[in-house]
């Protein structure tokens, strides 16, 4: 235990004995001030119980009144003999309930009883004696002392009547009682207060299953119960409540310290970053778990525990008291604030996760806050999750326009793949992996279901297509933004690599092959289609200038061209074979680029140097015609 729990503890306690020591002077006080009147009447009973029987005997001729005044005597001697009860349990009462409780419950149980037996036999001396009375008034007996003894006799046994109502009041024997026997509630529930040990780094929160032990030992709960039966009796079941949501709530606010959850009462404003708020909610992620699966889950069942013999609907509001006073409306609250922050990509993502942590604890939201005492828990949960819901739904939707707001910037100036490439790519591979491409969708679904909308299947694939088609466009408005036609070609190929990159990733699945093939094809199209374009260029220049030099020599003529047609139609042909493989995915047209098949440039470096003027050979370029 802690320095501050021990503290804590200390305090509780001398607060306890501070006040039981205070109810024990008040007790003695008034048992002295009750023994001191009872023991008047006591001494006054004797010469009632004298006076009564001779009534008859002396002055009365009337047998009628012998019958009232004998059951009259009765009651009054029965008075007597509780009398006695009385006086010792007072005695009995001084002692702390502590010291044997179930002993402390029967005396005081005893002492109810003999003030009721009092009070009732208080009250049918109570009718005879005004029956006596009345007869000697209707029969004319002027008999001054008769009447006066009946009178005051007839005045104690009012007075005594009224002593079990004065024993409930402050200051009474029974109130003194019942006063002890809240303390020692109090004393029970402090001494078996323990913080529940809060493991935030435990992977297992959201699987495990919702079983708390009980914080308190069985003997402590056993004797709350019949201190809260006793009290209840009395009318005192709403005291036992609220000392018992005040200790409990004390501490599990104990055992949030650890947590520390100041960050729940921040207004958005206070935030400085994104990053804080992305830290912010996966923290409120996790304490949210830990505080209903093993925080409130445990005040659930020791209410349940300890007022079980009072009603579901008494122990239910009980925990309705505790969590709400505890913090689970700053849980809540805390939700609805990031639901109000303004909407950009990384929200949806936060978002997502606040929704899977509400939807990990729907089972365990709806059997511990479904009752009728917890509607504003549920007003609020479902204010929260109407908010997660349209707003990542907002922001999903809105994603395609906001990469299209983006094409009126530059591209990067040196050619590299632009941040919101790189930012798109990686944040579309999030959304379509399995932590939130299920979630996403199971929230799309919901709103559609709000509005009464047809569900559409792949509402996520279709929409993350859009984005891509967007990021597309806006390629190819940045690639014409560079002035420069080689840096231009340079950025398209660098962005072609960048999608080639995603082979692989949940992106490159969703978009297919034939997408990735024709990004490889623009990452090197571009540059063979540019040697192609210099190489039948010089090819040209050259073949203009060598054609119309002469070597007489046939035989050496032949070994020249040989040795040319060696040198460049294999490496030709190889390239040739690498360029078709792109092209048959990716050009329509692509004669547009081919000039000279293999078989050509051969018979056209054949055909060079000939003899005679008449025997020139020109071959005319033949397009490549797949």
């Amino acid at each position: 235990m802690s320095q501050v729990d021990g503290i804590a503890n200390l305090a509780a306690s001398r607060m306890i004995l501070k006040t039981s020591l205070e109810n024990s002077r008040a007790l003695a006080s008034a048992l002295d001030s009750t023994g001191q009147r009872l023991e008047g009447m006591k001494q006054r009973l004797p010469s009632l119980e004298a006076a009564v029987r001779h009534v008859p005997r002396k002055k009365c001729t009337f047998a009628a009144i012998r019958e009232h005044i004998d059951r009259a005597i009765g009651p009054a001697a029965a008075v007597l003999k509780v009398y006695d009860i009385i006086q010792d349990l007072q005695k009995s009462l001084l002692s702390h309930p502590c010291s044997d409780l179930s002993t402390y419950l029967l005396m005081v149980k005893q002492l109810e009883e003999s003030l009721k037996f009092l009070a009732d036999n208080c009250g049918l001396a109570i009718q005879w004696l005004e029956a006596v009375l009345e007869f000697l008034e209707d029969n004319e007996v002027h008999d001054d002392l008769y009447v006066l003894n009946v009178n005051k006799s007839l005045s104690i046994m009012q007075e005594l009547q009224a002593t079990e109502k004065h024993a409930r009041l402050g200051g009474g024997i029974l109130c003194a009682a019942f006063d002890k026997l809240e303390v020692e509630f109090r004393q029970i529930l402090v001494e078996n207060c323990f913080c529940v040990v809060l493991d935030s780094f435990s992977s297992s929160i959201r699987k495990q299953a919702s079983i708390a032990p009980s914080p308190l030992p069985v003997a402590a709960i056993q004797k709350l119960q019949v201190i809260i039966e006793r009290l209840d009796a009395d009318n005192r079941l709403e005291k036992c409540i609220s000392t018992y949501v005040e200790v409990r709530c004390l501490n599990t606010m104990r055992s949030f310290q650890a947590l520390d959850l100041n960050y729940l009462n921040q207004s958005p404003d206070e935030f400085d970053d994104v990053q804080d708020v992305e830290r912010y909610v996966d923290q409120w992620c996790k304490h949210l778990q830990l505080a209903v699966k093993q925080v409130f889950e445990t005040e659930y069942k020791l209410c349940s525990d300890v007022f079980e013999k009072n009603g579901p609907e008494v122990w239910m509001d009980c925990f309705a008291k505790i969590v709400t006073q505890s913090g689970i409306l700053s849980f809540l609250r805390f939700g609805k604030k990031i639901t109000g922050c303004k909407n950009d990509p990384v929200k949806l993502m936060k978002l997502l996760d606040i929704f899977a942590t509400l939807d990990s604890l729907r089972v365990d939201f709806s059997r511990l806050f479904g009752g009728s005492a917890c509607i504003e828990i549920q007003t609020m949960t479902r204010d929260l999750l109407k908010g997660v819901v349209n707003g990542a739904c907002e922001i999903f939707w809105e994603l395609p326009i906001q990469v299209e707001l983006q094409r009126r910037s530059s591209p990067p100036s040196d050619g590299s793949v632009p941040r919101l490439v790189s930012f798109v790519t990686d944040y579309c591979n999030h959304l379509l992996g399995d932590d939130y491409r299920p979630l996403l969708t199971q929230i799309l679904t919901i709103q559609q279901s709000w509005k009464q909308e047809k569900c559409q299947e792949e509402l996520v694939a279709n929409q993350i297509y859009h984005i891509i088609k967007q990021i597309g466009l806006n390629l190819d408005a940045w690639s014409k933004a560079h002035y420069d036609l080689t840096l231009s070609y340079l950025f398209m190929m660098n962005n072609h690599c960048h999608f080639c990159s995603l082979k692989g990733t949940n992106l490159g699945v969703m978009m297919g092959d034939s997408w990735l093939k024709a990004h490889e094809q623009g990452s090197v199209g571009d540059l063979v289609k540019k040697r192609l374009k210099s190489f039948n260029e010089e090819f040209d220049h050259m073949y203009q200038k060598q054609s119309n030099w002469v070597v007489p020599c046939e035989d050496l003529r032949l070994r020249m061209c040989k040795l040319a047609v060696q040198a460049y139609v294999p490496v030709y042909r190889s390239h040739l074979q690498n360029y078709e493989f792109h092209q048959a995915e990716t050009d329509a047209s692509p004669s547009r680029h081919l000039k000279y098949t293999a078989q050509g440039l051969e018979a056209m470096l054949c055909s060079l140097f000939p003899a005679k003027a008449k025997q020139v050979w020109q071959l005319q370029a033949q397009p490549f015609d797949w």
